[in-house]
C-alpha cells in the first residue's frame, strides 16, 4: 500500500510541475479534474479536488480520537487539530465554489497518498486502546506531511492567485500542525499533562 501511494504521489506531484512548466513535448497527465470555469487553471483545480476529500476524512478520523483516543493528552490534540482541518475544509469548499468547479468527488474509491481510507475509518472504529492511538498518529502524520507537499507544489506551479495564497498558508498550517504533534509524541505538550509516545515504528 505504501508503494501504491507514493506512486500516486508522485503523479500528482509531477502533473503539478508540468502545468507550472508550461509542459515539454509530453507534459504528465493531470489528474483527473471535473469541468471548471474557463479561468480555472488546470493544476489549480486538481489541488482543489484533492484537498477536499483528504482533509473531509482526516476531520472524520479525528472526530473519532476526540471521542475515543486512548488518554486525554491525544483526545486533546485530536479535538484541536480537527476543529483546525474543519475550518480549512471549508474555506477550500468555498474556493471551489468560486473557481466554478462541481461538488463532486473526483477522487473518490482512489487510494491517494495522505488519504485516510474508508478501509482506515473501519480499523479506526473496530480498534481500541494504544493501537488506536497508534493508528491515528500514522495516519494524521501521513495526511500532514503529504498534504503539505502536495500544497507546495501548488505554490510553484498553480496559476490562481487565491489558490495559490491558499495553498501557502496550509503549507505553514500543515508544518505547525506537524511541530505539535512532535510535541505530542515527545511529551512535550503542556497542555495535558499525561504521558503519551508515539510507537517506535511511527516515528515523527
Amino acid at each position: 500500500m505504501a508503494a501504491r501511494r507514493t506512486a500516486a504521489l508522485l503523479l500528482l506531484l509531477s502533473a503539478l510541475t508540468a502545468c507550472g512548466r508550461g509542459g515539454g513535448a509530453d507534459p504528465a497527465p493531470v489528474l483527473p479534474s471535473a469541468a471548471a470555469s474557463p479561468s480555472t487553471q488546470a493544476t489549480d483545480a486538481a489541488w482543489v479536488q484533492l484537498m477536499i476529500p483528504m482533509t473531509g476524512q482526516a476531520v472524520v478520523l479525528l472526530d473519532l480520537a476526540a471521542e475515543k483516543g486512548h488518554g486525554p493528552r491525544l483526545r486533546s490534540w485530536a479535538a484541536r487539530l480537527r476543529s483546525a482541518q474543519a475550518t480549512e475544509l471549508a474555506g477550500l469548499r468555498r474556493l471551489r465554489d468560486r473557481m466554478g468547479l462541481p461538488d463532486t468527488d473526483v477522487h473518490k474509491g482512489h487510494d491517494m497518498p495522505g488519504m485516510v481510507t474508508a478501509d482506515d475509518l473501519d480499523d479506526a472504529r473496530r480498534t481500541g486502546g494504544t493501537a488506536f492511538d497508534r493508528l491515528v498518529v500514522a495516519r494524521i502524520r501521513d495526511h500532514l506531511r503529504q498534504s503539505q507537499q502536495v500544497s507546495r507544489s501548488e505554490t510553484t506551479a498553480g496559476s490562481r492567485a487565491e489558490a495559490k495564497a491558499r495553498a501557502r498558508a496550509l503549507v505553514t498550517a500543515r508544518g505547525e500542525q506537524l511541530a505539535d504533534l512532535t510535541a505530542l509524541c515527545a511529551g512535550g505538550a503542556a497542555d495535558v499533562p499525561e504521558p503519551f509516545a508515539c510507537p517506535s515504528d511511527h516515528p515523527v
